[in-house]
């Protein structure tokens, strides 16, 4: 796997660890082109360029736009075949409980050596699930945060985006220029976004997104 080109997406928003993480793994995954993302914006910009087929992702819970788990279940509902490998400052049983759950391929605690982070990559480059010694998987309850994720891994990428723009605060009218379109499509990105979430406006809608920080996400 080391030998083979490899397109790498390092997705965090501290340019000094993203630093850091590609020269340590450029030592040993040498055949490898890396992409960077600051935020859950760029790293869907990158995903969007269909002429790159993209490896892995290395992806932290907690960069801009992000809120907790959103991102990991919206990049396994909507790229299934791309592995997503969380990189995390949490180290808890639940944190890495959840991240499984949602479907990471791997659990790496950002205090790992570098030697064991090449490891773990590659063993999730080989096709297996890895996780820091003598964690312990839980069971994850079907709560309100289960149920969330499942509500959320239903909206487009688009949707996702435009629920996110919300979260920030952003009126109709800003998130139209942003992107581009109407003002009428994003009321009917919303009405959709509502039906999906199953709440009513934009307030319930954001309160259902918040639900994902890894603060509220508790297991039995």
């Amino acid at each position: 796997m080391k030998s083979e080109h490899l397109n790498i997406i390092i997705a965090d928003d501290h340019p000094l660890f993203r630093n850091a993480l590609r020269q340590a793994l450029a030592t040993t995954f040498t055949h490898t082109q890396w992409f960077e993302a600051d935020s859950a914006d760029a790293l869907q910009v990158l995903l969007d360029n269909a002429e790159i087929s993209y490896d892995v992702v290395l992806l932290d819970l907690q960069m801009p736009g992000s809120h907790g788990y959103s991102t990991l279940i919206h990049l396994r509902s909507h790229y299934p075949d791309l592995p997503v490998v969380v990189i995390s400052a949490h180290e808890d049983n639940t944190t890495i409980s959840r991240a499984i759950h949602y479907g990471s391929a791997g659990f790496i605690p950002k205090s790992s050596s570098m030697n064991t982070l090449a490891s773990a990559l590659d063993a999730v480059l080989l096709g297996d699930i890895w996780l820091p010694d003598g964690v312990e998987l839980q069971a994850v309850s079907d709560d309100g945060t289960d149920q969330v994720a499942s509500k959320l891994s239903q909206l487009t990428p688009q949707q996702y985006k435009v629920l996110q723009m919300f979260a920030e605060g952003l009126l109709n009218k800003q998130i139209a220029y942003d992107l581009g379109v109407s003002e009428a499509t994003i009321k009917a990105h919303a009405t959709a976004i509502f039906r999906k979430l199953a709440v009513r406006n934009r307030t319930q809608a954001v309160i259902t997104l918040q639900q994902l920080e890894m603060e509220k996400a508790e297991l039995v």
